[in-house]
């Protein structure tokens, strides 16, 4: 038995060099098969993009700023990101006002959405207060503060978000100075009227309370889950006075109203996940408006830009399978 034993841990080393040769083959296979699906989908992509982008003369350096003011009836239904909205002097208005380049990206198209729905619905005055959420870097706690708002911008604690990756993507709001833009309100003015506050969107400090609007940009597809995405739109109404305005945008699945993508780092929204939560909100004595499906017809519109995306045209994205755009939410609290 003892030399069974002395033969068996003598041969001892030869196996586990053999097990770490195999594992090393392993590693190397992976390795190249990563290396062959990224070559694959750079190739697809190629492929799919020169098969379906449009005419540059249709995007690029467009569309052309023109002279502009605010609309009075822009957005009357939450509606989707259309290239049509790009084309109205509005658009040009709020693209400058906010100190960014006119393009054709849905981001662009979520802030003026917002400013420009608070706007018609008499929500931007001076002395009123406003609630931002999951702000990161974005330019909207400025414009607000500039126009005399008093302006509340959250976003998550500094560990909280360098969990999430938020940190390392650049799009989160360490402190307040990080959303400093002189370009679009003066450091005095912005010193005075915007504070900032930590703040989990599904978890909202019991005192954020009576502000006259609130807002999102394309946040509350991170929460977890459709359902949390919802509760969060519910939530954030409860932050309003009675008359007050929430204005989010989201991710919303253009592929699909059954399937979709839920429980993860990034939501997708379908047609009848916005419909459940407008009767939600009705049957607790809000409004909330109607909401416009009708998707763009238009050469942006039916692109559908692959990643890694680009810079321009980018209104509807490849997204986890699904092709995907941004809409709009607006509702208005209820008297109770």
């Amino acid at each position: 038995m003892l030399r069974f034993f002395k033969i068996l841990l003598g041969g001892l080393p030869d196996r586990i060099r053999r097990a770490e040769d195999r594992l090393r083959l392993i590693t190397q296979h992976q390795a190249a098969m990563s290396l062959a699906f990224d070559e694959h989908r750079r190739e697809t992509r190629t492929m799919l993009t020169a098969l379906s982008l449009p005419d540059p003369s249709l995007w690029r350096n467009q569309p052309p700023l023109v002279p502009g003011q605010p609309a009075e009836n822009a957005f009357p239904a939450a509606t989707m990101c259309r290239q049509s909205s790009f084309e109205e002097p509005y658009f040009s208005f709020w693209t400058a006002r906010l100190g960014e380049a006119l393009r054709y990206h849905r981001k662009l198209w979520e802030f003026v959405f917002i400013c420009q729905a608070l706007w018609e619905r008499g929500a931007v005055k001076p002395g009123l207060r406003g609630l931002g959420f999951g702000v990161g870097l974005e330019p909207l706690p400025a414009f607000f503060a500039s126009e005399g708002c008093e302006v509340v911008a959250t976003d998550l604690s500094p560990d909280a978000a360098a969990a999430e990756g938020w940190i390392q993507s650049s799009q989160h709001a360490m402190d307040k100075a990080a959303l400093r833009r002189p370009q679009v309100c003066p450091d005095d003015l912005f010193e005075q009227n915007v504070s900032m506050r930590q703040c989990d969107m599904n978890a909202i400090p019991s005192d954020l309370v009576d502000f006259d609007f609130c807002w999102s940009a394309c946040a509350l597809e991170h929460l977890g889950s459709i359902e949390r995405g919802l509760d969060f739109i519910v939530n954030s109404v409860a932050c309003l006075k009675p008359g007050g305005w929430a204005v989010h945008t989201t991710e919303f699945n253009v592929s699909s109203d059954t399937e979709t993508v839920d429980n993860m780092s990034t939501v997708l929204f379908r047609r009848s996940d916005l419909e459940d939560l407008a009767t939600r909100l009705n049957a607790a004595g809000h409004h909330a408006a109607v909401f416009d499906f009708e998707p763009g017809t238009k050469p942006v519109d039916v692109y559908i830009d692959l990643p890694p995306y680009r810079a321009e045209p980018h209104l509807t994205v490849a997204l986890m399978g699904y092709a995907t755009t941004s809409i709009g939410v607006i509702v208005q609290r209820g008297a109770a």
